[in-house]
């Protein structure tokens, strides 16, 4: 399993690289081995806002259809289309294909850092 310590981490395994004020969400490497193949997402459009813990869109695998919880509050300023065109790139590179950007951030303070994310999965494994 990959960590990347740049990166921040939510309870419902999506990771956020901050850039500047824009968050930067995508899938763990954890989410992606527990789905399996991944083979379709739905994301939200570009001016939705989203809520922490809450639902922005899902991602289908050969295994199930799991929500994607947003990791922070804001306003979705960006989506990635080529993830949306080849969702099996989330599965061999989770922390290169992102899926949305968000503004206008909020409710940052539940993130991980990589340690504390590393130790979390090892209690839900």
């Amino acid at each position: 399993m990959n960590f990347p310590a740049e990166l921040k981490y939510s309870k419902d395994h999506e990771w956020v690289m901050m850039d500047g004020g824009v968050a930067v969400i995508g899938i763990t490497d954890f989410a992606q081995d527990a789905l399996g193949d991944v083979v379709f997402v739905n994301l939200p459009q570009e001016g939705d806002e989203v809520g922490m813990g809450e639902a922005f869109g899902d991602v289908e695998s050969v295994k199930a259809v799991s929500d994607l919880n947003s990791p922070v509050s804001g306003t979705v300023c960006a989506v990635n289309e080529a993830a949306l065109d080849s969702p099996e790139s989330l599965n061999s590179d989770p922390y290169g294909t992102w899926l949305i950007k968000v503004q206008d951030l909020g409710d940052t303070e539940e993130l991980m850092d990589a340690e504390a994310y590393k130790a979390f999965c090892e209690t839900v494994a």
